[in-house]
């Protein structure tokens, strides 16, 4: 991302961001609210058009119009909502819009769902990133709050060959979803995929991230560029502007 703005009538929502994203690294992108995490993820995912700036992947600019165009260049994102149909089931949810039909025959000029295929698909999906769910045929309703975040987040890892942005994946979930979650974060990175966390837990963004980006008022204020001996209260310090204390200031960087 190379100098993104974005503004609504006199409000500058975004001010010139700028910031990358790696393959295989969980990037934090840390903020209060209002402080611009929500419309740096909707220009990311296609929800809106910034009004200057750039974004890149693998050093080409690209054009990110609308969510469709985010899915051709395999960037996905999980919203808080996770957009799943709770009266359909795992296998459903997970080719949602991208769903496999018979190919030949009447079948296929009736457009008839392959449910077969996709039942097989979901199943490979989930064991490739151990998530367990004990049958992809059972209703997202009937799942648990860590179980139906792995569901987005595994039916995102399917399509997001680039990118996989999570917007706050552990918020309302206990302790041990939240683990749940955070283990697939990492699977994720170890499978190679740039993942962008946004997230208020502290503790979570500690435990997964690589690298931090910090907003405030639009603008972006501190980049840590190794988490080493990082704690939450250092970044609370800095969402806040308060002193950052201790920190090596040869670590991060603050404007």
């Amino acid at each position: 991302m190379r100098s993104l703005s974005k503004s609504f009538g006199a409000v500058r929502a975004a001010r010139e961001v700028s910031f990358e994203i790696r393959r295989g690294e969980v990037l934090g992108l840390l903020g209060d609210n209002g402080a611009g995490k929500t419309t740096v993820v909707n220009c990311v995912s296609g929800g809106l058009t910034p009004d200057s700036g750039e974004i890149l992947i693998d050093g080409s600019v690209v054009s990110i119009e609308n969510p469709e165009a985010a899915h051709r260049l395999g960037v996905e994102t999980v919203h808080q909502d996770l957009s799943l149909v709770d009266t359909l089931d795992v296998a459903t949810n997970l080719f949602l819009n991208r769903e496999h039909t018979f190919r030949w025959g009447v079948f296929g000029w009736l457009g008839w769902l392959d449910r077969r295929r996709m039942y097989r698909e979901s199943r490979e999906i989930l064991n490739r990133l151990s998530i367990d769910i004990p049958s992809v045929r059972q209703p997202v309703d009937k799942l648990s709050g860590g179980q139906r975040q792995a569901v987005a987040v595994g039916r995102a890892v399917a399509w997001g060959n680039q990118i996989v942005v999570l917007d706050e994946p552990t918020a309302a979930l206990g302790v041990e979803q939240t683990r749940l979650v955070l283990d697939l974060i990492e699977r994720l990175k170890k499978q190679g995929v740039a993942v962008l966390l946004v997230s208020h837990n502290m503790h979570d963004v500690v435990k997964v991230c690589d690298r931090v980006v910090v907003l405030r008022h639009g603008l972006k204020v501190g980049e840590i560029e190794s988490m080493e001996g990082i704690t939450p209260r250092h970044l609370v310090d800095m969402i806040t502007g308060v002193a950052l204390g201790d920190l090596d200031t040869a670590r991060h960087t603050e404007t």
